[in-house]
């Protein structure tokens, strides 16, 4: 019962967040070449606003108790694997993983056929290789998970400046129209 749950807040969450790209119009083929193209830049908006509100948001949550931070350790191999993964999506596509599910729930045809196939696609290949390759990519994890313990310093100390520096630049980016 609790799996179900957790799969239907799942569900809920993923319908919400792609409510939320369709309705910031980072779905549209056109903004997100626009990012890439330094024309547009309505995906970094978006992309730092939800950095700066999560970020915000699960360390206030964590320091009341009210979640706990399981950060996963990352590797170099990890690392450039999925960059490379990523990458030859987007460039074949012009769409990320989040941004082509919410084209497709909106009804685009340049993302439904393709991004279909290429999700399906990499899903297989996934399963099909990560057994045999996962003690490769998984060798020579970082030590640290997160800068706060890498600088051994606290969350805060981190995340104030950061936040600062992000809004000051997403209203600069107002100022000259971006």
């Amino acid at each position: 019962m609790e799996s179900k749950l957790r799969l239907i807040k799942g569900l809920g969450t993923g319908i919400f967040f792609g409510f939320l790209l369709q309705r910031g119009g980072v779905t549209d083929y056109n903004v997100l070449v626009g990012q890439l193209l330094l024309e547009d830049f309505t995906v970094a908006r978006i992309i730092l606003t939800a950095i700066v509100v999560g970020m915000l948001g699960v360390y206030f949550l964590s320091d009341r108790g009210l979640v706990v931070l399981k950060p996963k350790s990352g590797s170099l191999r990890r690392t450039i694997s999925g960059s490379l993964i990523f990458g030859a999506g987007f460039a074949l596509l012009g769409y990320c993983p989040g941004t082509i599910a919410g084209a497709i729930g909106q009804g685009s045809i340049d993302a439904l056929i393709p991004g279909l196939l290429g999700i399906f696609t990499g899903s297989f290949i996934f399963a099909a290789f990560y057994e045999k390759y996962s003690d490769f990519i998984e060798k020579n994890k970082f030590k640290f998970n997160t800068f706060p313990e890498l600088f051994k310093i606290n969350h805060w100390k981190i995340i104030i400046p950061l936040t600062t520096v992000i809004i000051i630049f997403l209203f600069w980016l107002e100022s000259i129209g971006f």
